[in-house]
């Protein structure tokens, strides 16, 4: 019996035609039946990095019975020269998630993967607290059961007040093991007692590492902590009204 959670995050491959670039994570969101992918914007793009994908890859299971069985989707990222995935702003800046709307067509028949949807998202930043016991489920390194493709977790807490937007930003920090390939994974708080199908909250989008330029990196260990954007921004990047608009506003 393979945990539903397992099926939320796929393997996210960036590629500059077919010259492979780097490797990350993502999951699915389902919205009025339409369904996205969601990662960190800057898997799709970076400029300071130099960063220029013009197409991902994801890895989808194909038989719910045998996990060994999977195919990749190749997903293009700009149509007629326009980006096809949706970015949000707020007042601080750019919020570093994107979404990019999946041709359910384009998938195989009998795909078999699970979607977080807006009833996972929390309601109220209050109720939860500094501390919360926390999953990352994702590919740190491209790590992963590669015989079932299934991602692996690792375990954090909520490193910051979550009521409040750490320094003004739209994101909470987490205590929590991560390294590269783990941007776009789902930051999630288990439902106690909950008979969901799903029975998580999805509370963040993990971005990346968060260390102190100071730090004398031969006494001083990192920090240890990483941005996660909140989830809630999804209800502004999945919104009808957002199709064909550039970055948006939460």
């Amino acid at each position: 019996m393979i945990e539903p959670l397992l099926l939320t995050t796929a393997r996210v491959s960036t590629f500059d035609n077919n010259r492979p670039l780097t490797g990350a994570s993502g999951f699915f969101f389902e919205r009025d039946e339409r369904l996205f992918l969601v990662t960190s914007r800057h898997v799709v793009i970076d400029k300071p990095s130099n960063h220029f994908p013009n197409r991902l890859e994801i890895e989808l299971h194909t038989d719910a019975d045998n996990l060994t069985r999977s195919t990749g989707l190749s997903v293009l990222l700009y149509k007629d020269g326009q980006s096809v995935w949706h970015q949000g702003r707020d007042s601080a800046g750019e919020i570093d998630v994107a979404v990019i709307e999946l041709d359910r067509a384009a998938l195989p028949a009998s795909v078999a993967l699970q979607c977080f949807t807006p009833d996972h998202l929390q309601d109220s930043l209050q109720e939860i607290e500094v501390g919360s016991s926390l999953l990352i489920v994702g590919f740190p390194l491209g790590f992963h059961d590669a015989l079932h493709h299934l991602p692996v977790v690792r375990q954090a807490v909520i490193a910051s007040s979550f009521g409040l937007r750490f320094q003004g930003q739209g994101y909470f920090l987490t205590d929590a093991r991560t390294h590269r390939g783990t941007s776009g994974a789902p930051v999630v708080m288990r439902i106690a007692g909950d008979d969901m199908p799903l029975p998580w909250k999805l509370l963040g989008v993990h971005s990346s590492r968060i260390d102190m330029g100071s730090r004398d990196r031969q006494l001083d260990e990192s920090l240890g902590l990483n941005c996660a954007w909140y989830a809630d921004i999804l209800l502004t990047l999945t919104a009808a009204e957002v199709a064909g608009e550039g970055p948006v506003r939460s």
